[in-house]
């Protein structure tokens, strides 16, 4: 068994269920247990090691290789410790099962694959003696990425900085220099009640909000189509919660969506409800955004391609153009706080998220020989 292979196995069984996911109290949720683990792991292995709070029991774990000589420069090596989850799974879920050549359990692609990866590759070199000459190797496994990234914005608001960063998603080992951003609204259309049998002394705000989803989803959605990002295809928007009126026979005075806006390079969050108060105001409706429902937005990232570290990556990955993907990451975050980003890991985005999560055993030990590659041979 390789030591990505065991290590991946280790991390598994410990859950580190992202808590804004699980019930208040569910002892599978939170970072804080695989996050003293991998600083055990890497203390034993010579890295110097900080646990650095992000929210109570909730730290990001960072582990430094310092260089031969003088500190010149930074590489940041960047997955999260978080998974998904809900409260009905059974434990069953962290208990790693080798099965036909994969790893399966909770995590063990989104993105445990890419710390056991990342780390094992760090600790090969870290033992081999042979350290960069002058680039300090920083692996910070960042807490809360799957809700609000506040690991990573925790990181960037501390001020930390570097050179270069990868972050850790699954992408079958394919460079990843572009990712959409969300931008996510609540809407509220506002009615006048009244009862059933009169309805015309009523204005329906339910009614009001069935023209705003048709027109988000048909003339917007349409609009959006015509734009186009050469890794990153268009722009989409997708109505996924609707809630209104509190009983059969009363006409509805509110009626609240919430709607996810992917984003592509050039958009933000005041372009893209700029765009939608302009749509739905020239069609005579009149909805409300509600400020204190719109949740935070992750912007699009967009790497040069062409930066020597991520030529270099590539050349080792076997890929000649560069890649981008839909969903968003800690990569925005790390990019927009001022460190040139990528996305490379082990496994497929496909696995993630599933109720029989897994990773090929061999993308794993491929990701982690190609990291370590790519670590000796940093200046």
């Amino acid at each position: 068994m390789s030591n990505a292979e065991k290590l991946l196995r280790e991390l598994v069984a410990l859950p580190s269920v992202n808590p804004e996911l699980m019930p208040p109290g569910d002892a599978r949720a939170g970072e804080l247990r695989v996050a003293e683990f991998l600083a055990a792991t890497a203390a034993a292995g010579g890295l110097e090691v900080e646990l650095a709070p992000v929210l109570p029991g909730r730290p990001n774990l960072l582990a430094r290789l310092a260089p031969a000589g003088r500190v010149r420069r930074r590489l940041l090596l960047a997955p999260h410790s978080d998974t998904v989850g809900e409260p009905s799974m059974s434990d069953d879920y962290f208990r790693p099962v080798k099965r036909h050549g994969r790893l399966h359990g909770r995590g063990a692609c989104d993105t445990k694959g890419c710390v056991a990866a990342m780390l094992s590759a760090l600790l090969a070199v870290a033992r081999a003696g042979a350290r960069p000459g002058e680039t300090e190797i920083v692996l910070a496994v960042l807490a809360d990425e799957e809700a609000q990234q506040l690991g990573s914005r925790r990181l960037i608001a501390e001020g930390f900085k570097a050179d270069f960063a990868v972050v850790g998603e699954p992408t079958c080992l394919k460079v990843v220099t572009a990712h959409k951003g969300a931008v996510r609204f609540t809407l509220e259309t506002v009615g006048r009640a009244a009862h059933g049998a009169r309805p015309e002394l009523g204005r329906n705000a339910i009614h009001a909000m069935a023209r705003a989803v048709d027109l988000i989803e048909t003339r917007y959605a349409q609009l959006l189509r015509r734009r186009r990002h050469p890794l990153l295809g268009c722009p989409t928007i997708n109505v996924g919660w609707i809630q209104g009126g509190v009983q059969a026979n009363t006409v509805p005075d509110r009626c609240q969506i919430k709607i996810d806006r992917r984003t592509i390079p050039g958009e933000s969050s005041g372009s893209v409800r700029a765009e939608l108060e302009s749509l739905l105001r020239g069609n005579g409706l009149k909805v409300r955004f509600c400020p204190s429902a719109a949740e935070r937005s992750c912007k699009p990232m967009e790497t040069d391609p062409d930066l020597p570290w991520a030529q270099s990556l590539r050349r080792l990955a076997g890929q000649r153009a560069p890649a981008g993907v839909n969903y968003f990451s800690d990569a925005s975050i790390l990019s927009h706080g001022g460190i040139p980003t990528v996305i490379f890991g082990p496994g497929d985005i496909a696995q993630a998220h599933t109720a029989d999560e897994w990773i090929s055993i061999g993308s794993l030990e491929r990701g982690a020989a190609l990291l370590e590659t790519f670590l000796r041979s940093l200046p």
